[in-house]
């Protein structure tokens, strides 16, 4: 892999850990907000209904995490796989 290649790699990883705070940010404040209305409308009289959406969009953000901030491949690794499929 050379310079510009780990460069783009690079901008990508980085761009992908700027969109999942964003994704944070927005999932506390809208999730904040449905517990607000739920609390205005509602409170301890029903059941805590936004637990589904937070329960839910929290999944995702976890799986949202987990691409962003995994490893890349190792050169090594990509080399072993290429070897092992002819490529």
């Amino acid at each position: 892999m050379d310079e510009q290649e780990r460069r783009a790699a690079a901008v990508k990883r980085l761009k992908a850990k700027r969109e999942f705070w964003t994704h944070v940010a927005v999932y506390v404040l809208v999730n904040g907000l449905l517990v607000v209305i739920w609390a205005v409308t509602s409170g301890s009289r029903s059941n805590f209904w936004p637990m589904w959406p937070i329960l839910g969009w929290g999944i995702a953000l976890g799986l949202n995490a987990w691409e962003a901030y995994r490893k890349p491949f190792s050169e090594e690794a990509i080399r072993k796989e290429m070897d092992k499929h002819g490529a």
